[in-house]
């Protein structure tokens, strides 16, 4: 059987191993849906199969081998270069798919055929040229989507440094002509310590996200520890970084386990953050802990914009922000890094980290941990 007709009659097999594969691919893969994860796979086949069987010169074999051939942007493999970028895969990650998606073809189909002949080596070229041609399409709008993202950030994050620069610096002239005068001194330091306090968090944030973006990985030191406490200084940060909002938790259970107390403190804390700059003021922000024999969920509940279905995957991605909403108290600018960070470190705690949102129950994130 030609390589093309088996790709056309196999094609459900070969995107089961597409989906096996696609699964393992941590920590973007643990919050997309089966959808999301196939994306445009199985019209990568299809256009695999057809050029296979499309007649080509020399010059034109001469040209896709040596990268020359004219890169489609609107095909199958091009959009899913550019949809891997924003659903947070890294470039490894991305070509690794090519390559699983080639020796899962070939192993098929090689088994599938009772011999070896002169048809099969040429069907094997013209396949590999065509997986090729994918991979570089998709490589090349996922490097322009990543470096628009990358403009956006070094663009965003210029701006939003410039504020607490220009308080310590206001703050800096003010201190030196009070001469003496002390009254006022608490207040500049209270200023000081804020504007402080938020370029430490945005700095931190950029480490972080540069971290995962050439494929380390967020240091996780599990040790064992009592979740509750940990769950009690983050709503007691949270209630200094946000007075006007109104914060309402609660706990239930045993909570002991073996965890990073930095770290998850810190996803709590994102978690609240992100929940009082979207909550519709007046309304609190409702969060809980539960105790289960093998595991601890975490709730973070607010009323708010309802986040639409296409957006609920995306907003674990760096730099996905929902529209800015009249009465938030959402800064107009962010980095858009605090979910993301928080899907990094609940993944390497074996955990999940999933939200849903509607306009009667409001928008509610949980994540589930394992005890050890």
């Amino acid at each position: 059987m030609k390589l093309s007709s088996f790709i056309r009659d196999n094609t459900g097999q070969i995107l089961k191993e597409w989906d096996k594969f696609a699964k393992s691919l941590e920590p973007a893969a643990s919050v997309m849906s089966n959808h999301s994860l196939r994306d445009h796979a199985a019209e990568m086949l299809d256009a695999i199969a057809i050029d296979i069987d499309t007649p080509q010169t020399i010059g034109e074999e001469l040209s896709k081998s040596e990268g020359r051939d004219t890169v489609k942007w609107q095909s199958a493999a091009s959009l899913h270069g550019t949809l891997r970028e924003v659903r947070g895969f890294s470039l490894i990650q991305l070509t690794s798919e090519f390559r699983a998606l080639r020796a899962s073809v070939l192993r098929l189909w090689l088994a599938a055929r009772p011999g070896f002949s002169e048809e099969s080596s040429h069907d094997m070229v013209r396949f590999n040229e065509s997986v090729d041609q994918a991979l570089a399409e998709s490589v090349i709008t996922f490097s322009n989507e990543n470096n628009r993202t990358r403009d956006t950030f070094l663009a965003i994050l210029g701006h939003d440094l410039r504020t607490p620069i220009s308080a310590i610096s206001f703050s800096g002239e003010l201190l030196q002509k009070l001469s003496g005068d002390y009254s006022q001194n608490a207040k500049i330091g209270k200023r000081l310590e804020r504007s402080s306090k938020t370029m430490r968090s945005m700095v931190n944030d950029l480490l972080e996200y540069s971290r995962t973006q050439i494929g380390g990985r967020i240091p996780i030191s599990k040790l064992p520890c009592d979740l509750s406490d940990i769950f009690e200084a983050a709503h007691a940060d949270a209630t200094l970084a946000f007075p006007d909002c109104d914060f309402k938790h609660q706990s239930r259970g045993e909570f002991h386990g073996n965890f990073d107390s930095v770290r998850i403190q810190q996803v709590i804390m994102n978690l609240l953050t992100n929940a009082c700059q979207y909550h519709r003021k007046g309304t609190p922000i409702v969060s809980s802990l539960e105790s289960k024999p093998s595991e601890l969920l975490i709730r973070v509940s607010n009323q708010g914009p309802v986040i639409p279905p296409d957006s609920i995957e995306k907003i674990f991605s760096p730099l996905i922000q929902l529209p800015h909403v009249e009465d938030s108290e959402r800064p107009t600018t962010s980095l858009g890094l605090g979910l993301f960070i928080a899907r990094q470190i609940v993944v390497e705690h074996k955990g999940t980290i999933t939200v849903e949102s509607s306009l009667e129950a409001g928008t509610t994130f949980k994540i589930v941990l394992p005890r050890t």
